[in-house]
């Protein structure tokens, strides 16, 4: 037997772990480019970066599971880097987009942007905003969903302010929200209606954000299912 084997294969497990932390950290290239495509308004162009964002944040954690990388690379926090590419992605980004896409009143679209990032930061920094059993506490600040939808919509801007002020409050409220990867309970359908999700919000965007009926009742309906999957949670430590 080799003795160079055993450090080799060490080295090849370490390299793979620390692939882990870059794949992660290419979501913060993703907000990057997508706040360029805000500044430019080009919102589709802008939602496909936060995809590509939602799709790493939601398949890393399982390559980091099954590489050890926490084990392997103990000086290197994972749940740190989750924590700062998530918060560009899911908070500062569509706060950006809030505030320059015409969304809301003009005079109410600054301090709105404010409370974005001021209540998504601040549900981050919470050590109880998830369960034992892997359900979300609160509005996940869930922000690139939520202005997503905003865009698709189009309600009227006093509507769509009141929207956010209902969402930054229910970022404290207790109740649960499911998290469509790690959840046990209805795994099979809710995977399926994430898939069915991904694929309704491709249309939506290379449709420019003009999907149509069906595509948009199909995303309503799957966003309705998202939440009160929630409510069905059978777990309560």
């Amino acid at each position: 037997m080799d003795p160079t084997e055993p450090a080799n294969e060490a080295k090849t497990l370490i390299t793979a772990a620390f692939a882990v932390h870059v794949f992660t950290a290419c979501g913060a290239a993703c907000a990057l480019l997508a706040l360029i495509a805000a500044v430019r308004a080009d919102w589709p162009q802008m939602f496909v970066w936060l995809g590509i964002a939602l799709f790493i944040d939601g398949v890393d954690g399982t390559f980091a599971r099954r590489l050890r990388v926490a084990d392997l690379l103990p000086r290197w926090s994972g749940d740190v880097l989750d924590l700062v590419v998530d918060i560009l992605n899911y908070v500062f980004v569509p706060a950006f987009a809030v505030v320059a896409g015409g969304l809301l009143p003009q005079a109410l679209a600054i301090p709105l942007g404010i409370l974005i990032v001021v209540t998504g930061s601040l549900y981050f920094a919470d050590r109880l905003m998830k369960t034992s059993d892997y359900y979300f506490r609160g509005f996940p600040a869930l922000w690139n969903v939520a202005v997503f939808y905003l865009f698709l919509l189009k309600p009227a801007p006093w509507l769509s302010a009141a929207l956010i002020a209902a969402l930054a409050t229910l970022t404290f409220v207790p109740f649960h929200v499911v998290h469509p990867v790690r959840i046990a309970h209805l795994r099979v359908l809710t995977t399926g209606a994430l898939i069915l999700w991904m694929l309704l919000a491709l249309v939506a965007v290379a449709r420019n954000l003009e999907p149509g009926f069906w595509p948009l009742a199909g995303l309503c309906l799957l966003a309705i299912y998202f939440v009160g999957v929630g409510f069905l949670r059978r777990h309560h430590p």
